[in-house]
């Protein structure tokens, strides 16, 4: 089988035109939860890849072509505000969809759906529009956790290369978020230190990114 994309936890080879099977590395670990979500989100109108079939660690979908929001703005730097618009879309048409009762509710409150790794490299362009994939981490709550969650996400990855490669990309991820923030009001709250909290829990972070997410949500250093 061809590696065709991947993440932290999972790889996705190509099986044919139309299907791609998405692995996670733990053997152990099952993609039922994501597969149930994934067929609901997707039952509800919402962008989501078919799912054909779930067995163990192993997850059988829709062979989506296009590239990631993310290397599309590599392309098309011009395209930041816009495309900020069409990510704060998306998480406004995924919180509209009630979540199903079977899923956890971590937060405490809130009925919406969430995504919970809503930000520009877990969505699709395709010719038909954007799709979102990686339902792993999907929970009921309020809405604003997810979007809190995603301007962090988005405001604080790390920037690759020397200085100079640095300040350009980090200028643009800069105003990609604050594009962001403006086209989903997200506003300083217990959200965002919901948010930032969870994230902190993340043992991928390295300090500079740990630092800015406490100082973004306003949370004592550590």
């Amino acid at each position: 089988m061809q590696l065709v994309g991947g993440g932290r936890d999972a790889d996705v080879f190509a099986l044919d035109g139309n299907r791609v099977l998405r692995r996670y590395r733990d053997p152990g670990r099952s993609a039922e939860r994501e597969a149930a979500v994934m067929a609901y989100a997707r039952s509800a109108g919402l962008p989501v890849p078919e799912v054909f079939d779930v067995d163990g660690a192993d997850l059988v979908l829709e062979r989506v072509v296009g590239p990631t929001m993310t290397a599309a703005l590599t392309r098309r730097p011009w395209t930041l505000a816009a495309q900020a618009r069409v990510l704060a879309g998306l998480h406004r048409a995924v919180h509209d969809v009630p979540a199903p009762d079977w899923l956890a509710g971590p937060f405490g409150g809130g009925n919406a759906l969430l995504h919970l790794d809503l930000h520009p490299e877990n969505v699709l362009l395709t010719a038909d529009g954007p799709v979102v994939i990686d339902w792993t981490n999907a929970a009921r709550g309020p809405a604003e956790v997810d979007v809190a969650d995603a301007w962090l996400v988005v405001s604080v990855g790390s920037v690759p290369g020397g200085r100079l490669q640095a300040a350009v990309v980090g200028a643009a991820q800069g105003t990609f978020a604050r594009a962001f923030r403006r086209a989903t009001g997200l506003e300083p709250g217990p959200a965002l230190a919901v948010a930032a909290t969870r994230r902190l829990a993340d043992r991928n972070l390295d300090d500079r990114e740990r630092q800015r997410i406490r100082r973004l949500a306003g949370l004592p250093a550590g």
